[in-house]
């Protein structure tokens, strides 16, 4: 970015709750039916049909309104959104505008090595629109009502994002959050959790908020980070060549990686808001309010906290291990099955991520973690080096088995017999005299060249610890 301008973003980020049924109607909410299959009288909005409020929607709202900090209201509304649009068969869209479930409230995220604080304006219920398909005919759109009445919760920060990187930790930051809270699946290539970005800029130093512009349904961290940058490049040239950015609503196209207009943007006017008269007002009881933070679990901020102070490990790899509820439970499963956390957390974020990344993003994991952990056991208590480990990860994530047995099975025990290693030892340090002046003479980087020959000579499964120790003695004419 040039240095004269700064960018201001804020992020609304629309998070499919999980229930089994649509927020106002009883059809379900699976992904993946057939178009259309999923859709009953209230989602199409046939005449003389009343909506019903779905209370599994209030409950997870509410639950992440305690899990964030912000006040959740002991009674709350829903609104008419108005606009008329082929995918919307109502003419309106029931949503909350002056009296969201939750107002205020915050996501520490971790960015750049720091956690900062980013406060959030509120998270209001509303239901989803239908799904406009424009590649399934020739020269015709189709309209799939499936999506229609599906629950969401819209998750609105204030404009604190100071950076599109920034922005793109928030949204996986937010991500883990739902993810942890069960409140939301977080598929995000089956749209359950889509961003809409406001984006302005201003010259360095200014605290004034000029005009933004919104760009529509992004649904990935990177296309989030790629969308915000180019969008503020393009403000950046517009301005610098005299232009005046205009509030308006656009399009990330990944493909051409550049955003363009939609439609010109609304305001809360031209929605002609008024408060729905087939609804009646939410009321949260206490006893609806104490179950939803009975039921909390940890979060991924204490999470991070108690593998810092109370495992031992590095700020960067708790926040890498805590970004994903199903990681850290592997890890934690790990932990106590190796008796090292420290172990157990390096395995994790090196073998595993490089096998997963290998396999896709979709893969599970292949070794179980009781099985991951007496791995790292038996590296522990030297049955098996380090490298020998490794090619038995190999082998467990591609064909199973049990650790034990295919050490045995394959003569995997680690050479640990001092009498035996010292001889070897003696033997190389005799036929190798002219590396053995090297060393005394001060190369001791030659100490590589001879630990290598007894790992030859042992086919990998000498004690690297006795072995080093064996040749420093040797060398040095002990």
């Amino acid at each position: 970015m040039n240095s004269q301008w700064e960018c201001v973003i804020g992020l609304e980020v629309h998070v499919q709750l999980k229930t089994q049924s649509k927020i106002f109607s009883g059809a379900p909410t699976a992904f993946g039916a057939e178009p259309n299959t999923q859709a009953c009288a209230v989602d199409l909005g046939l005449p003389g049909v009343l909506p019903v409020l779905n209370r599994d929607a209030v409950e997870k709202a509410i639950t992440f309104g305690l899990a964030v900090g912000g006040d959740v209201a002991r009674t709350c509304r829903f609104d008419r959104k108005n606009y008329f649009y082929p995918d919307l068969p109502k003419g309106y869209q029931i949503s909350q505008l002056d009296e969201p479930i939750v107002a205020g409230g915050y996501l520490d995220v971790e960015f750049e090595g720091e956690l900062r604080r980013i406060n959030l304006t509120r998270a209001h219920l509303e239901e989803d629109a239908g799904k406009s398909v424009h590649d399934a005919f020739v020269n015709q759109s189709g309209i799939d009502l499936n999506r229609a009445g599906t629950p969401l919760l819209e998750v609105v920060s204030e404009p604190e994002l100071t950076s599109p990187a920034e922005a793109a930790a928030y949204f996986r930051t937010l991500h883990a959050l739902v993810r942890y809270l069960g409140i939301c699946d977080g598929n995000l290539n089956e749209g359950s959790m889509r961003c809409d970005a406001n984006v302005s800029i201003r010259p360095r130093g200014s605290s004034e908020l000029n005009e933004r512009t919104e760009i529509k349904n992004i649904n990935s961290f990177r296309f989030v980070e790629r969308a915000i940058t180019f969008e503020i490049e393009r403000q950046i040239e517009l301005v610098e060549s005299g232009g005046k950015v205009v509030l308006e609503t656009m399009l990330y196209d990944a493909e051409r990686d550049e955003t363009r207009p939609m439609r010109s943007k609304e305001n809360s006017d031209d929605y002609r808001y008024f408060p729905d008269p087939d609804l009646l007002p939410v009321i949260v009881s206490d006893a609806m309010f104490e179950e939803a933070r009975a039921a909390l679990p940890e979060l991924p901020a204490a999470k991070r906290k108690r593998y810092v102070e109370d495992l031992g490990l590095d700020a960067k790899t708790a926040t890498r291990l805590v970004a994903d509820l199903p990681t850290a439970s592997y890890f934690e499963a790990t932990a106590a099955a190796a008796g090292n956390a420290q172990l157990a957390a390096n395995w994790i974020t090196s073998d595993v991520a490089a096998a997963l990344n290998k396999a896709g993003d979709d893969t599970e994991i292949k070794i179980p973690a009781e099985t991951l952990g007496v791995l790292i056991q038996r590296i522990e208590d030297d049955t098996i080096s380090s490298k020998i480990a490794r090619s038995l990860f190999d082998v467990l994530w591609s064909e199973g088995g049990d650790v034990d047995r295919l050490i045995k099975d394959r003569g995997l025990e680690q050479v640990s017999d001092t009498g035996a290693l010292q001889s070897i030892v003696d033997e190389l340090v005799a036929q190798n005299t002219a590396q053995v002046e090297q060393y005394r003479a001060g190369k001791t980087k030659v100490l590589g060249f001879f630990v290598g020959q007894v790992m030859k000579a042992t086919q990998g499964k000498a004690n690297p610890k006795q072995v080093n120790e064996l040749l420093t003695a040797a060398l040095a004419g002990e």
